[in-house]
């Protein structure tokens, strides 16, 4: 499957009307119906157990702790991160998190000692994120994200649906929330905060590509710092895969 290419126009269109269906909706009642919407589909969560992700989890595991939870272990995450997520998960009763990695064949072909994320940080995650996720998602008419609009330039018109390729939905349930927001969600509910925010990250991603951020400084500062690189590549925004700053 070519995920460079524009929407099918059934999957453009249906996107509009669902913004317009559920424009006026909150995050719970957005997410809550989405799932239970036969014009949305079959949904998977993605979620890399990162510094707000509790947030959105907790979300789904009242509404409903079964749906899939979609995992990428990149091979490269903090330790911190695999702790994190594990106690996550259960703590929240989450019923079905699957662990997807990269094939064993891929990284032995393309990145056998590891490194080729100091010379080719798309390449190193488009094998170990972008395609284990396509792979995982193949089964699913959409999956279920916790970008919101204040993270970073590429997201500033995010809507609550948008489409993924050529053939698929996402569905960004906390796309207006403000930091704010996730801070109140996060302490009402008393929910455990990733251990590497204490160190000065707000934003957190593979160990290699990943460093504290000063007072003041962009909460993504500390992703790939020093690149041409806001996105991993994982989403796909106008028929585009997006990895850096979008005008």
């Amino acid at each position: 499957m070519d995920f460079s290419t524009a929407p099918a126009p059934e999957i453009a269109e249906k996107v509009r009307m669902l913004n317009n269906r559920y424009r006026h909706h909150g995050a719970t009642s957005v997410l809550e119906l989405a799932l239970k919407d036969h014009d949305v589909g079959d949904l998977a969560m993605v979620s890399s157990f990162g510094a707000e992700s509790v947030a959105l989890l907790h979300l789904v595991s009242v509404i409903d702790n079964t749906v899939p939870v979609l995992f990428i272990d990149t091979q490269m995450l903090f330790a911190e991160t695999l702790e994190y997520q594990q106690e996550v998960a259960q703590r929240l009763n989450l019923k079905d998190v699957r662990v997807i990695h990269a094939a064993e064949t891929d990284v032995a072909r393309e990145d056998p000692d590891g490194t080729l994320h100091q010379f080719d940080t798309d390449a190193c995650c488009d094998l170990r994120k972008t395609r284990p996720l396509q792979r995982a998602l193949r089964d699913f008419d959409g999956w279920i994200t916790g970008r919101k609009r204040f993270q970073s330039s590429t997201r500033a018109a995010l809507e609550f649906f948008e489409a993924d390729g050529p053939d698929r939905i996402k569905v960004n349930p906390l796309a207006h929330w403000h930091p704010e927001d996730v801070r109140n969600y996060m302490e009402e509910n008393r929910l455990p905060k990733h251990p590497m925010v204490a160190k000065g990250y707000p934003s957190i991603g593979c160990a290699p590509c990943t460093s504290p951020v000063a007072p003041g400084e962009d909460p993504r500062a500390g992703r790939w710092r020093g690149q041409n690189k806001v996105e991993c590549g994982i989403h796909v925004v106008d028929g585009k895969i997006v990895r850096g700053p979008q005008a």
